[in-house]
């Protein structure tokens, strides 16, 4: 066991740089997303067998015990060389806590290890048509049957459904008008019958993001997270493991991008004063972000249970997002619209997906209610 974090991450970027060739081609940020999902699975399969894709994971689901700041150490140093775009990377530090900490211990000996080894992706079912950010008023339903339950129902923005094999599914199970107290949380598995889906395709032309129907699908009862009533809880466990690491390995992928685009800035000859403010403002913005989370990344290393104040996480990274790859369309220009270059096409595709930072994951504007109402305590609106 490695125990100091600072050996740990010197040994780890000794290792990856002695097999840099070996590990793929990385992610370009065009090319298919097969062949990116593929690249993410090889990747994480060669750190298993090597030992470093184990640390930070309890020997319960087949780690080497440590803490989660080793997991945070292996996905910021593989995201700053290119090696895997950070989404799908994400999913794992976003669902597997939650559910060791909901699911019955044999289903965590199962199934979280297939997980977290690589040899399977998982999704999140949370969002549906018609709810955007309140999550309290999902109606997804599902109904008790001899030995589990029945769900009918909808859902939609699904990341990376046609790649899993299981999902983390919130459904309503009290009366409607119920609210938070009325989720139930399930891990189901993805090929059961009754559940299909449709891809949807995003700005950038990727299908990403599915809707998801659930039509009469049968979950044994031993699948519950957590008790039943308890769906909220699970929802609100999820969010610290969502704006920490995961957030962190964004951030990483921010400043390695940022760093690009100050060397094709330079390329230019541009020296102006105000692309040396468009470049001030990308860079404040991105490192304020990263500092923000690596304080957050530090207090759930800790042992600490961050709660709303990892709302300012989220407005932090997607002001960061948006602010560079505006610097982008600014100071490269024409690059993003008209050129067809390799390296326009992944600006491009970048700077189409940035304009859903502000959406995703919560939108602005529900973020800034809850830093407003639960953190400066300004009351509710007029």
């Amino acid at each position: 066991m490695i125990d100091d974090l600072a050996t740990f991450r010197r040994d780890f970027v000794v290792w990856l740089n002695e097999r840099a060739e070996h590990l793929g081609p990385g992610y370009s940020g065009h090319g298919t997303l097969d062949a990116q999902i593929e690249q993410f699975r090889r990747l994480k399969r060669a750190l298993f067998e090597a030992d470093w894709g184990r640390y930070g994971w309890p020997a319960t689901v087949g780690g080497l015990g440590g803490s989660p700041m080793m997991r945070a150490v292996v996905g910021e140093e593989i995201t700053a060389r290119n090696l895997c775009e950070p989404g799908p990377w994400s999913m794992i530090e976003v669902l597997a806590p939650t559910v060791m900490a909901f699911a019955r211990p044999e289903l965590v000996g199962e199934l979280v290890p297939r997980f977290v080894h690589g040899e399977e992706m998982w999704c999140q079912g949370f969002s549906e048509p018609g709810t955007g950010s309140d999550l309290a008023s999902l109606s997804c339903r599902a109904t008790p049957t001899d030995g589990g339950w029945i769900v009918t129902g909808q859902k939609v923005w699904t990341s990376f459904i046609q790649y899993s094999a299981r999902c983390v599914l919130l459904t309503r199970t009290g009366e409607p008008g119920s609210a938070h107290r009325g989720i139930t949380a399930f891990l189901v598995d993805v090929d059961t019958p009754g559940i299909s889906y449709r891809p949807i395709e995003i700005q950038n032309g990727r299908h990403e993001f599915a809707e998801v129907f659930y039509d009469d699908v049968f979950i044994p009862t031993e699948r519950l997270l957590g008790g039943v009533g308890q769906g909220w809880q699970v929802a609100m466990d999820v969010l610290p493991y969502e704006r920490s690491t995961s957030f962190w390995h964004r951030g990483a992928f921010l400043q390695q991008r940022l760093g690009e685009l100050v060397e094709a800035v330079a390329a230019t000859g541009a020296a102006d004063s105000s692309t040396a403010r468009t470049l001030g403002e990308a860079y404040q913005s991105v490192i304020s972000f990263r500092l923000r989370s690596r304080a957050t990344q530090h207090r759930l290393a800790a042992g600490e249970t961050p709660g709303v104040e990892t709302s300012i996480d989220k407005i932090l990274t997607a002001s960061a997002e948006q602010t560079l790859f505006d610097a982008v369309r600014d100071l490269l220009p024409g690059t993003i619209e008209f050129d067809d270059t390799p390296e326009a096409e992944i600006w491009r595709s970048e700077y189409l997906y940035s304009r859903a930072a502000t959406i995703y994951g919560g939108t602005a504007e529900i973020q800034r209610n809850i830093v407003a109402r639960r953190l400066l305590d300004l009351g509710a609106e007029p």
